[in-house]
């Protein structure tokens, strides 16, 4: 599956163009990407696509390309960007972003 299965490459595209200069905001992005619309049931497949290597959390390494995932063309977010998503996102402390944290924080 991939993103443009789930949401709308017209959106994809004007907000990463919206975040491209600027200081990334998750839950600003999410909104702009129509995510917050979206179903629990369809967030949770976007983290899918998102946790490239399968494990069931996002991890910082993952984060860190995190608008990758909606377009080749997104950038890689910076060290204290994808700090700032993780500290944002990780309500257990545990480093990583489970399916629920990623869908609490896309619907907050």
């Amino acid at each position: 599956m991939s993103m443009t299965d789930l949401l709308k490459a017209e959106e994809i595209k004007k907000a990463l163009e919206a975040v491209a200069g600027e200081t990334f905001d998750p839950k600003k992005f999410f909104e702009l990407v129509g995510m917050k619309a979206m179903s629990a049931e369809n967030v949770k497949k976007v983290f899918q696509v998102l946790d490239v290597d399968g494990s069931g959390f996002i991890e910082e390494e993952e984060l860190k390309f995190v608008l990758k995932g909606f377009s080749s063309e997104g950038r890689d977010l910076t060290d204290s960007e994808t700090s700032a998503f993780l500290k944002a996102a990780d309500k257990d402390g545990d480093g990583k972003i489970g399916i629920d944290e990623f869908e609490v924080m896309v619907h907050e």
